[in-house]
């Protein structure tokens, strides 16, 4: 079964021909050229494709996207405030080593201990939330912030932090 990732989401038409705006996270901008599809999450688990015929830069987290069968702004009404999905092929093209969205499937260590690996990513003002399944059953939200990290090793996909006594106690 192939892995899909949020990489935003569909958020204001544009012009009267169906157009919109997706609103991304990947931390850079791009035109999503060479996307063939993409998908929208119909009901949980259940992803249903749409194929872009135009994909158009408008800024650093924006991207003016026309969609197959969308020609009117009421069809593209129907869309808006949905999540976009693409496969994780996809996303390791497009997004930003960088950006906080690229720590999705990194394992997190407090210390020496093993927590979990990145479901989603939160991006806060000052931090970033990782929300991660701790010990297969409880979701808890991990912060990553300069006084948590120690460091990063993008090779083995780990984040190595230093959390506060009874964080983790907290949420479970």
């Amino acid at each position: 079964m192939k892995k899909y990732i949020s990489i935003g989401k569909l958020v204001a038409p544009h012009g009267t021909r169906g157009t919109m705006v997706l609103k991304h996270h990947l931390g850079k901008k791009t035109a999503l050229s060479g996307l063939a599809v993409f998908f929208i999450e119909d009901l949980p688990g259940s992803f249903l494709p749409y194929f872009p015929v135009g994909l158009k830069a408008r800024s650093e987290s924006e991207i003016l996207v026309d969609i197959d069968g969308v020609t009117t702004r009421e069809k593209a009404h129907t869309l808006l405030q949905k999540q976009v999905w693409i496969t994780e092929e996809d996303f390791s093209r497009f997004a930003d080593v960088s950006a906080p969205i690229s720590l999705l499937g990194f394992t997190i260590l407090d210390k020496d201990q093993t927590l979990g690996e990145v479901l989603e990513v939160i991006e806060q003002p000052h931090q970033v939330l990782c929300r991660i399944s701790y010990k297969g059953n409880d979701d808890i939200l991990i912060p990553v912030n300069e006084a948590s990290l120690v460091r990063m090793d993008r090779k083995n996909r780990k984040l190595i932090l230093d959390l506060p006594d009874g964080l983790i106690d907290v949420q479970t």
